[in-house]
């Protein structure tokens, strides 16, 4: 039965999520329920089908805008798959181009000669912008499912063996008539889930499932100047393949991929490998001129001096060239745009108030209605028009 949430609450993104943001959310989703990972729990794989008709609207560009405007009505359409009459291999091997080999790899019978492949994982790192200046080394825990070491990956009590499935004949597949007896179709034993055995004397530390959980600390090493969503892949350290596929886990595990999240800053903001700065002024300085400090995030470095000509307006953009973040792919840097703002005091003592009160009888105010707004120069200045 097709689900009545709301797909993007489902996959839990907002409205505004993009495409990679979605498929991220569903993975993770698939990764959690999928029956391998939950044997014999319905109310997973029922989540896990769940994800997988939310994710097939969402990720489709016009079906989406149909839902978006008039929700369900708007897909009667653009009819999707039924995945709840969808057997869990059929949905894995339907997405399996989408979301690479090391999505799926676990859900069913390799191919061919293809060896088999375990799923791979994602976690996540939250990092300040001093970590994306300079790079850093970091621990990440996680948990995975790993070949148990007392069974050895076979489900069976040490000193005994599985025995053949009466279902299938030790095949792992059965034969079922079409409609009218006019065609056959082949699919995964129910007996014995395709591996053509069934234990009868269940190990004692995985219960038969040939996999136990395991936690995992790593140290990851993160480049300097990655950016918010993008992963540093761990080879290898993904999930072994699904035990009826690779009951010893002799095939490739999976990757673990380690999302980095940017932490906002307090003073700086960034904007691609550019960093933009606030710096406070007082009026005095800006119509007088003056030296400012400028602070860099570089640490241990002093604040940069920058001059500024009397007459300097509020919102004044000044560029400093290679001081912003370091670029991804080449060794350069970004530059720091500087924003002047001045800072209204608060409070005046009786000798300000009458000197600005002097000044102000004196006062001849121009403005220009016509000057672009901040925002918009701060943009020009950054992307260099």
């Amino acid at each position: 039965m097709a689900t009545t949430r709301c797909y993007y609450e489902v996959l839990n993104v907002e409205r505004t999520a993009s495409g990679e943001e979605v498929k991220r959310a569903y993975r993770r989703l698939a990764m959690k329920y999928h029956p391998d990972r939950n044997p014999g729990d319905t109310e997973a794989e029922s989540s896990f089908k769940e994800a997988a008709e939310a994710y097939e609207v969402l990720s489709d560009a016009e079906r989406r805008q149909a839902y978006d405007r008039f929700g369900r009505d708007g897909l009667r359409s653009r009819p999707g798959h039924d995945f709840g009459s969808m057997h869990v291999e059929d949905i894995m091997s339907m997405f399996n181009d989408l979301f690479g080999a090391g999505f799926g790899g676990g859900g069913g019978r390799s191919r061919g000669r293809q060896a088999a492949r375990g799923y791979d994982l994602e976690t996540e790192v939250q990092l300040t912008l001093e970590d994306i200046l300079l790079g850093t080394e970091t621990e990440v825990s996680f948990s995975r499912l790993d070949v148990c070491s007392s069974c050895e990956g076979t489900g069976s009590r040490p000193g005994s063996t599985p025995a053949t499935c009466t279902t299938c004949g030790g095949n792992g597949q059965v034969e079922q008539a079409g409609l009218g007896g006019m065609f056959r179709m082949v699919q995964k034993c129910p007996g014995c889930q395709g591996r053509g055995s069934v234990i009868v004397d269940k190990c004692d530390e995985c219960r038969g499932h040939g996999r136990v959980t395991v936690d995992r600390c790593l140290s990851v090493r993160v480049p300097p100047g990655v950016h918010d969503g993008q992963a540093v892949r761990l080879a290898g350290e993904g999930e072994p393949p699904a035990a009826e596929v690779d009951p010893q886990g002799r095939g490739m595990h999976g990757d673990l991929h380690v999302v980095c999240r940017v932490e906002e800053h307090e003073q700086f903001e960034r904007d691609g490998d550019n960093l933009i700065v606030a710096v406070p002024t007082s009026f005095t300085q800006l119509a007088l001129g003056a030296t400012l400090e400028v602070p860099v995030l570089d640490p241990g470095h002093e604040p940069t001096k920058m001059e500024v000509s009397a007459g300097t307006q509020h919102g004044a953009l000044f560029r400093i060239a290679g001081s912003g973040l370091p670029n991804l792919r080449s060794s350069g840097r970004g530059d720091l745009i500087v924003v002047l703002q001045i800072v209204v005091p608060r409070k005046l003592d009786e000798k300000q108030r009458e000197l600005l009160s002097a000044y102000a009888e004196t006062e001849d105010l121009e403005v220009n209605a016509g000057n672009p707004s901040l925002w918009n120069r701060i943009k020009d200045a950054v992307t260099g028009r």
